[in-house]
């Protein structure tokens, strides 16, 4: 069977190119598992959660009994209330229990027995069910662990919340009554910030009776290493030529690993790439190019992963601010994942740590956010229009002219910004420059804003346009000293991308400042120098 790459449902080695997981599994099976810990899984949307615990399940077979449920298996109607809940369950038990044959055959019998006697019980709820599955974990000659998938599937429940209750009292009391030795629930999720429906207060939405979770500190993104040895895989059924490491480090610069990402953009570059003329062979399709090319597609194509993100932002306006502010104004936020938004971000995969400050997760989401709120004011922005307007005269044979696009800029926003005030241009300057430059490069380029120099004073956009790079560097001026240090890093950092011209913008409120565009040298490097 051909392999291919995965962008929907769990993956399967057998069918698809992915990441050998063989160490994550070992870690958790060894610091968890082995360990009796109750632990919940919370990663984004489409993070490998189920990937890795259908292989946690394989990997456990010969020293636990697994039984593996999902949530999304069960209905509204299942948690309607308490006793329809723990029929629904145990109902999914039996079920687990006659299908795994070879793992159960030693307490099939002993274990269908229990279940019949809580079938036939006239009350039936959480207590009892309980006492039957205990039961059954104290019949078993192996520990079991019970996994539950899409926890937060059930979480507006107050049934689900006495579920954990009792989960939580026969984990203090196991010592004198048995109970699965691990529980692995995985969601997006974590327990403790569900808005369950019976405590909507703030205080209260934060109680939850799963307290006694340990702390899941495994790393589920991929490493550069991982990509490659994926690639690996690829490159010995395919033979592209391509270089498999190089590729793996600039998909990971894309997507820092995000595991649906990296499969999308390998995906977009096996099925669809290799159909566009431009890139008429695999050796030219597996290229830095043709991972440019695949990440622009995929900011055209519907992807669920980004119909979710809009959906939190809508629903979380703070959070929604917080990264507009992050992303257009370079404000540099202290990281606390006790401030509400910055955890609801982490929580859904959009925001992450960086050198103790927030910054947004990857690359990809930074384009595609960035897109996304350019589009939006777009509609009634008068420079998006005027860059639209003159998107032509920007290609000189057959060359993108970044320093023309820099001479156009300076005049317009002289012509309509020169008036307004520091605080306005320190809020809205790189904002104004972005919606300005977005028509021109649109449909043909990408460009994103480097988290590494993002902050109050310079951020740095990297333009990718028909395979040239251009480096923009944005700051607010302050003083000589501190311009002349920026020129300096601007021509390290070009080294970083081995270019040898670079651009730079300055907004500068000095009243004897002179307004235009001029060429420097700088240790070695031209900077084209851009003042408004």
């Amino acid at each position: 069977m051909k392999r291919r790459f995965n962008i929907t449902g769990s993956c399967n080695p057998q069918k698809h190119y992915m990441v050998k997981l063989d160490e994550r599994l070992k870690r958790i099976k060894e610091d968890y598992v082995e360990e009796g810990s109750y632990f919940l899984i919370n990663r984004g949307r489409q993070y490998g959660k189920t990937t890795t615990l259908k292989a946690l399940a394989e990997y456990l077979r010969d020293d636990y009994i697994v039984f593996f449920m999902d949530f999304q298996m069960m209905s509204t109607a299942n948690f309607l209330d308490e006793q329809t809940f723990v029929i629904s369950f145990m109902k999914s038990i039996e079920e687990l229990i006659t299908l795994e044959k070879e793992s159960m055959k030693l307490i099939q019998a002993e274990a269908l027995k229990a279940l019949n006697c809580f079938k036939n019980q006239e009350e039936k709820n959480i207590g009892n069910m309980f006492f039957s599955l205990s039961t059954i974990c104290r019949i078993s000659p192996n520990p079991i662990v019970l996994m539950i998938d899409e926890v937060d599937s059930a979480s507006n429940n107050q049934v689900f919340i006495d579920f954990l209750a009792q989960l939580r009292g026969y984990y203090l009391d196991r010592e004198k009554r048995q109970i699965f030795h691990s529980v692995i629930l995985a969601g997006v999720y974590d327990i403790k910030n569900l808005k369950l429906k019976l405590r909507p207060d703030e205080e209260r939405q934060y109680n939850s009776p799963w307290n006694i979770a340990a702390d899941f500190d495994i790393d589920m993104s991929l490493s550069a290493e991982q990509i490659a040895v994926m690639l690996d895989e690829y490159e010995a059924d395919h033979q592209t030529g391509m270089n498999t490491v190089a590729i793996a480090k600039e998909i990971y610069q894309y997507t820092s690993g995000y595991p649906y990402l990296v499969s999308a953009v390998c995906k977009m570059m096996d099925e669809k790439l290799s159909r566009n003329a431009f890139f008429a062979s695999p050796r030219l399709v597996w290229t830095r190019e043709g991972i440019a090319e695949a990440v622009k597609q995929m900011m055209k194509t519907n992807v669920p992963l980004f119909d979710s993100m809009i959906k939190q932002l809508d629903t979380y306006k703070d959070l929604r601010n917080m990264i507009e502010e992050i992303l257009y104004q370079g404000k540099r936020i202290s990281f606390s994942p006790a401030e509400k938004s910055i955890n609801l971000g982490v929580m859904f995969g959009f925001l992450k740590e960086q050198d103790g400050y927030v910054t947004v997760a990857n690359r990809i989401f930074e384009m595609y956010l960035l897109n996304l709120f350019i589009a939006e004011e777009s509609v009634k922005s008068e420079i998006f229009l005027y860059g639209q307007g003159n998107r032509n005269q920007f290609i000189q044979n057959q060359r993108f002219n970044m320093e023309h696009v820099l001479k156009k800029f300076v005049e317009y926003f002289a012509d309509i910004y020169s008036e307004k005030d520091e605080k306005f241009v320190e809020a809205y300057g790189r904002k104004l420059f972005l919606l300005y430059l977005k028509p021109i490069i649109n449909g043909i380029g990408n460009y994103y804003i480097e988290a590494q120099t993002r902050d109050a004073k310079r951020t740095d956009v990297v333009v990718d346009y028909l395979g040239e790079q251009f480096i923009i560097e944005l700051k607010i001026w302050h003083g000589n000293e501190y311009n002349e240090r920026g020129e300096r890093q601007l021509a390290e950092y070009l080294d970083y991308f081995h270019q040898e011209k670079g651009y730079l913008i300055s907004f500068n409120f000095n009243k004897k400042k002179e307004i235009g565009v001029k060429e420097l040298q700088v240790e070695g490097k031209t900077i084209i120098e851009a003042v408004v």
